[in-house]
């Protein structure tokens, strides 16, 4: 079986030998570098990866990944799709190629996009960059998605497979705007696209804007997906909640829950707005809900937050407001268990203190 993997790159000197250790696993290792500035050819080349040079003009990310998959030769069995900033942990080859076996078109498997300062996870979720290699093209200029020319395709889940994102914080995110604005004139009725510009806008600081978008993409009617959906009223109450508008905010907040309650996230951005108004009682409510959500889902993003000691934080801080001391000490221990942090070690002490002073 012929693996091959293929990438885009423009000025990755310091990610290109991590990365072409990684991808070794694979047969051949194909990128296009789309005008790098610095050593990123030269140090590719030395790890064995064949490079080819081709600006891109105008710039759109379809564009530049259709082109490095037209370097991945036709007998190519499986083609896997990463950026240079991405490291495969050991093994993936072997398990992928067990998976395709079974007869896959396209193949799943769990990528982590951000990792915290004592580097445990951020955000995690499960991507389908491997594929075959016909009947396959890459559509949209940002955001972009791979597009299947039959009627139907067998993706398969891929277990084991971990593939890790480390992102260079120094390269902007300023030509997502202007691409996705493009995306969205081009295919106006495509559904991600118009989430994605909304969401875009709220990253932007145009919130009006963002909210507007997003409720178009939620009267959509091929908007069906409903983790999505709940993203989209999720950033709409944020947006009214920077705009000052409560009473919207809570209205989307709770829409949110409604749309997709197998999340965490929804109940949680609810739990967080509760807590920033100091209702200590819904804070808790939220939270324990959320909590009873065991498992970190494969359908959609997962934040770290809802993940991570954090819930477990802020329902400690509401116990302690709404004067239920026990529960208070049960989930700060439980916060502390993921974090050693000096103020979770604090407020340990006062509710400790505070439960002393009660009983006598």
């Amino acid at each position: 079986m012929k693996v091959c993997v293929y990438a885009i790159a423009k000025n990755e000197e310091k990610f290109a030998a991590r990365w072409a250790q990684s991808m070794k696993e694979a047969d051949e290792i194909f990128v296009l570098d789309t005008g790098s500035t610095d050593e990123t050819v030269k140090i590719l080349e030395e790890n064995g990866v064949q490079v080819s040079v081709q600006k891109i003009e105008p710039w759109r990310f379809d564009k530049a990944r259709n082109a490095s998959l037209d370097l991945v030769p036709e007998d190519a069995d499986i083609c896997v799709c990463t950026d240079l900033d991405e490291v495969f942990h050991p093994g993936w080859r072997e398990k992928m190629e067990l998976q395709w076996k079974k007869g896959a078109d396209r193949l799943r498997y769990r990528y982590t996009w951000n990792f915290q300062e004592d580097g445990s996870e951020g955000i995690v979720f499960w991507i389908e960059k491997t594929h075959a290699r016909k009947g396959y093209q890459w559509v949209n200029p940002v955001h972009e998605v791979l597009a299947f020319e039959k009627p139907s395709e067998r993706i398969l889940t891929v277990e084991g497979v971990q593939l890790d994102h480390h992102a260079d914080d120094t390269k902007p995110r300023t030509q997502y705007l202007p691409l996705l604005e493009l995306a969205v004139e081009e295919m106006p009725d495509n559904d991600r696209n118009v989430h994605y510009l909304g969401r875009e806008y709220m990253y932007t600081g145009q919130y009006q804007k963002a909210i507007e978008m997003l409720k178009r993409h939620l009267e959509m009617p091929k908007a069906i997906w409903r983790d999505e959906r709940c993203a989209s009223m999720r950033y709409i109450a944020k947006c009214y909640v920077k705009l000052g508008n409560i009473p919207e905010a809570y209205k989307y907040f709770l829409l949110a829950i409604g749309e997709a309650p197998h999340l965490r996230e929804p109940w949680l951005d609810a739990a967080y707005f509760e807590y920033m108004r100091k209702n200590w009682l819904g804070a808790a409510y939220f939270i324990e809900y959320a909590l009873t959500i065991k498992e970190r889902p494969r359908t959609y993003i997962t934040e770290a937050s809802s993940w991570d000691g954090t819930p477990y934080d802020v329902l400690s801080i509401a116990y302690y407001h709404i004067g239920d001391i026990d529960k208070a000490i049960e989930n700060i221990r439980k916060a502390i268990a993921y974090s050693d942090e000096v103020r979770l070690k604090e407020n340990l002490k006062l509710f400790e203190s505070e439960e002393r002073q009660r009983k006598t």
